[in-house]
């Protein structure tokens, strides 16, 4: 996920509410400010001070461009993370920067200037740096910012199989969001194929819908994460970052507010895709469910040979938690 700050050094209350409101991931500002950022919220703050949680030419390098040497040096970065300004962006190959992966914060001015930085080479800087008095344009940054690499492409999973297996320890993900119909994550066995499980947010004669709860399925399961990552079921913590997708492969970002391992029956759901086999084992009871390709959920213990659900799929392995291409054969 893009990394969005406010430079707020021209100190103004209204912008950094406004900002802590939105969610920006950071606030520059003068030493003499940054006890004021902490009385209005919980947020890292970037200053030249040593009691910031980001201090300037410390943790966070301020490199003006001028010639291609200072060019170069940006380009050559591979841990540190650099405020990089220009009098003259026409003079910066932004191309090159972007394409040796060099962590890279980029001053915007407007949303237009924002949608460059993001977008370029499809792939963007690491981060924006906005520089505004108008909180109306820091929403407007922040909207498109979090839209970024925010959808999936879905597909047809035709189911082939339904068994019965043992017992085993399932996880349910309860986030901080009410998901809505149509809305769950992707989940699967395989670390190149995910089913879109359901959320609890289905009226139903057996309990009451939790609408904030994925029953997601055994703890070795892969759940895809925000920046294209993954995780094991049994890896997630509360506080942690979860994906939440809907029918349509759009794609927000929630927090886990707690986790519940029992102890329950499960199935093995196997379904076939693009002439490669997908499979995922999920607790065998009436309220857990897939998503149709209409965006209605299915329950698992109605799954018929034949039936298409939607999921996602993607090409290579994982080497903890990351997408890596290697010969990898999971079944």
């Amino acid at each position: 996920m893009k990394k969005i700050w406010l430079d707020c050094r021209n100190w103004g209350k209204d912008l950094v509410t406004t900002a802590i409101e939105s969610g920006v991931d950071a606030i520059l500002v003068a030493s003499d400010d940054i006890e004021k950022v902490r009385a209005l919220g919980l947020i890292p703050v970037i200053s030249d001070a040593e009691e910031a949680d980001l201090i300037l030419e410390k943790d966070v390098l301020v490199i003006t461009i001028r010639n291609k040497k200072d060019e170069e040096r940006i380009a050559s970065l591979t841990k540190e993370i650099a405020i990089v300004d220009s009098q003259d962006w026409t003079i910066i190959p932004l191309e090159n920067i972007i394409a040796q992966g060099a962590k890279v914060v980029f001053p915007v001015f407007s949303l237009e200037d924002a949608k460059v930085a993001l977008t370029i080479l499809e792939k963007g800087v690491w981060g924006i740096l906005i520089r505004t008095d108008d909180p109306a344009i820091v929403k407007e940054i922040v909207t498109f910012a979090r839209g970024i690499g925010s959808q999936v492409v879905l597909q047809e999973f035709i189911i082939r199989d339904v068994q019965k297996v043992s017992m085993g320890d399932r996880v349910c993900i309860d986030t901080i969001t009410d998901m809505k119909l149509g809305e769950g994550m992707l989940i699967g066995n395989y670390s190149n194929a995910f089913f879109l499980v359901h959320s609890e947010s289905v009226e139903n004669p057996y309990v009451e819908p939790r609408p904030f709860r994925v029953n997601a399925g055994a703890v070795h399961a892969y759940i895809m994460i925000p920046d294209g990552k993954t995780k094991y079921l049994d890896e997630l913590r509360t506080g942690d970052e979860i994906l939440v997708v809907n029918q349509k492969g759009k794609c927000f970002v929630s927090t886990i507010g707690r986790l519940k391992i029992e102890k329950r029956p499960m199935l093995n759901v196997v379904a076939d895709v693009q002439n490669k086999e997908a499979s995922i084992i999920l607790q065998n009871a009436e309220t857990i469910r897939l998503t149709k390709p209409s965006g209605e959920p299915v329950s698992v213990v109605k799954l018929l040979k034949g039936d298409k659900v939607l999921g996602y799929t993607e090409e290579g392995g994982r080497h903890f938690g990351f997408k890596i291409r290697e010969t990898l054969n999971e079944r």
